[in-house]
């Protein structure tokens, strides 16, 4: 029969405590970590572009203002505020250009946002399957043991004496 020499039930209790919470600061930080990706998905794909869209027609329409007074201005020959109005259409044009390459990006990120997330969040699931299953078995298991300990302790051996499983049954030395 094979002996187990257990010197501390302690600090198999500490442990096992000390892994339950582990287990539950874990499981905790996976959920936060997939809903951060679950919500970044409307963020971008409606928030964020409603905003650049409103933005794109905003300046659409300074634009067509910008060009119809400098229309105007070429019309009543004003050279003075002609070349005013050019730079005002140029600098309006660029602003539209900036926001037309803001919503490509924001759709590029919308396709790779869901090329990279989905491999990673079927790796947290099941890491937090493993954490919420096997784990748990674990922690079962460090209970059914602590049960056998404290049973094995309980027992008494063939002199009638009771010993601790934390310290070894002691034995004299001739002298």
């Amino acid at each position: 029969m094979a002996q187990a020499q257990v010197t501390s039930v302690e600090a198999i209790e500490l442990f096992r405590a000390k892994f339950i919470v582990f287990l539950a600061q874990a499981r905790n930080v996976l959920e936060e970590a997939s809903n951060e990706v679950v919500r970044m998905r409307p963020w971008l794909q409606d928030e964020k572009r409603m905003f650049w869209e409103q933005e794109l027609r905003r300046r659409a329409r300074k634009l067509e203002e910008a060009k119809q007074e400098l229309f105007n201005a070429t019309l009543s020959k004003f050279h003075e505020t002609i070349a005013l109005h050019r730079m005002t259409v140029q600098r309006t044009q660029q602003s539209v250009r900036d926001v037309e390459v803001k919503i490509a990006v924001l759709k590029k990120w919308d396709r790779e946002l869901e090329n990279r997330s989905t491999p990673l969040l079927k790796q947290l699931e099941q890491l937090h399957g493993f954490l919420t299953t096997d784990m748990t078995r674990a922690v079962a298991f460090l209970d059914q043991t602590l049960k056998t300990l404290a049973a094995y302790h309980d027992v008494a051996p063939a002199g009638g004496q009771k010993t601790t499983p934390a310290t070894p049954a002691k034995t004299e030395e001739p002298a």
